[in-house]
């Protein structure tokens, strides 16, 4: 990983910061415009009421990665609840670093910092899904520690699957 420059700074976002709700929506677009989140544009309604959404719950937060004034990374964590720990969990839902800012240790910074909210937060684990084409992701997940899991080696990995509908 490469050391941060003075450059850099990673911090969970203010909501109320219009500056940092712009750039929330700013990378959050960009990763759905790229093929790894499904190459399209976030809908109207999605950039008109994500941030007030995301301010709203009391169990979701935006980590920012920035590279002097431009935003350079995000993570858009929600808690959830794991039944057989009895603990929260923090899933990491989304996460980019935009395409100039790569290859700078800008994911291990924000998964560290995912990391120590998580642990303020009494979480038992991290969580997130990624794409099985998405090897530099995967790569980078992996050298921070995340791993497939099973209950029963014999039972196969776990999948994460959905259900949609408008």
């Amino acid at each position: 990983m490469n050391a941060p420059s003075q450059h850099e700074r990673v911090l969970v976002a203010d909501l109320n910061d219009p500056a940092h709700g712009a750039a929330v929506l700013t990378l959050l677009n960009a990763y759905a415009q790229d093929i790894m989140g499904g190459g399209e544009d976030l809908s109207a309604f999605a950039k008109a009421n994500l941030v007030p959404a995301l301010r709203a719950r009391a169990d979701a937060l935006a980590i920012l990665a920035f590279v002097g004034d431009e935003p350079a990374g995000l993570a858009v964590c929600i808690e959830g609840f794991s039944t057989f720990a009895c603990k929260p969990l923090l899933n990491i839902h989304d996460m980019v670093v935009a395409p100039p800012f790569r290859g700078r240790g800008l994911s291990y910074r924000i998964l560290a910092k995912a990391e120590d909210v998580a642990r303020a937060r009494g979480c038992c684990k991290l969580t997130l899904e990624v794409l099985e084409g998405n090897t530099v992701a995967r790569k980078a997940y992996a050298s921070f520690g995340f791993a497939g899991y099973a209950l029963d080696p014999a039972m196969g990995t776990a999948l994460f699957l959905q259900k949609t509908w408008e």
